[in-house]
């Protein structure tokens, strides 16, 4: 579906009222857009905030298994290649926040279907045999004509004594929010008027195979024109690729990404999203396991900057390699 096509079909469904999918890939180059119905029949199948094309859940094909993952993490010399070159390009002033990824091999008793079956996350999504994304982040919510984002930046283990404090006062993670939310909120003005934070660093607890994790995010709101509707599919090419896993200032930032990472994000960091009849709600395509020649690969990353150290870098990389649980 070339970008023309995109734009024009989900604008017939908005017209119509008519509720659809839309899946957008991190380098913009692919943008699909089906009803409920055509998504199924497509093997494609979402659960976005309890709305399914799926009636009584997904058939899960292993029922009795935990969902648990072996890892074959990235390997450090590798991943220490990428970072020195993100911070090569920091220290000249190219950039300020990189969001640096890799892929992880990983094995599992698990298949794809199992996996979407059994995670616990506000935004799933099966595209047929070919990767499975649990999301925890949303990207845009549209809702009474306006426009919500929720930038998700810092991670740690609940478990950790004083976890909440730790993650805070971290003055790393303040920067790397403050940074993001200043993005994102550039990104929603492109398409929005009064565009305001409407909440600053809340915590959200989200429970793994591993463990629960703490999580930061903010909101911003923006008020969208009445006539939205038509524009809808390049309002969303114009606010892409997501601030959270690109970086400030984007166009530059993913410039030093594709020279760092020498791989194929693919679906890996777009978006996905539905309209219901009402509202859109959408999320960055994040904790994400993909299928290639029988093999499995964990995408997984964070954001780099001046302040960051390359082994708390990469053991957040592999810390990010899970399956929520209920």
């Amino acid at each position: 579906m070339t970008i023309t096509e995109f734009t024009e079909k989900s604008a017939r469904f908005l017209e119509k009222g008519q509720p659809f999918l839309f899946i957008i890939n991190f380098d913009k180059s692919k943008a699909l857009a089906y009803s409920f119905e055509e998504a199924y029949e497509n093997d494609i199948v979402f659960d976005i905030n309890g709305i399914s094309n799926v009636q009584n859940g997904y058939k899960d094909t292993k029922a009795s298994i935990v969902p648990a993952i072996d890892v074959e993490p990235f390997p450090f010399k590798s991943y220490l290649e990428g970072f020195e070159k993100v911070v090569q390009n920091l220290k000249a002033g190219n950039s300020f926040l990189v969001n640096l990824t890799f892929p992880s091999k990983i094995s599992s008793p698990l298949d794809l279907k199992s996996v979407f079956s059994k995670a616990h996350a506000p935004y799933k999504l099966l595209y047929k045999d070919q990767f499975v994304c649990f999301s925890p982040e949303c990207f845009i919510k549209i809702k009474d004509g306006h426009i919500y984002s929720y930038p998700m930046k810092g991670t740690i283990d609940a478990s950790l004594e004083g976890a909440a404090d730790l993650l805070m006062d971290n003055t790393k993670e303040q920067q790397e929010h403050h940074t993001i939310v200043d993005l994102i909120r550039n990104d929603l003005s492109i398409v929005a008027r009064d565009v305001r934070v409407t909440k600053f660093r809340y915590l959200e607890k989200i429970k793994t195979a591993k463990g629960e994790i703490l999580q930061s995010s903010s909101e911003i709101r923006g008020r969208l024109r009445r006539d939205w509707k038509k524009d809808f599919g390049l309002l969303m090419l114009r606010m892409l690729p997501a601030g959270s896993i690109s970086g400030a200032p984007k166009p530059k930032t993913l410039e030093i990404i594709d020279k760092a990472e020498k791989y194929e994000r693919g679906f890996y960091t777009g978006v996905f999203g539905i309209f219901d009849g009402k509202t859109i709600d959408s999320g960055v395509a994040i904790r994400f396991i993909e299928k290639e020649n029988e093999q499995f690969w964990y995408k997984s990353g964070g954001g780099i900057t001046h302040q960051s150290n390359v082994k708390d870098e990469y053991i957040e990389l592999i810390n990010k390699i899970y399956i929520p649980t209920v």
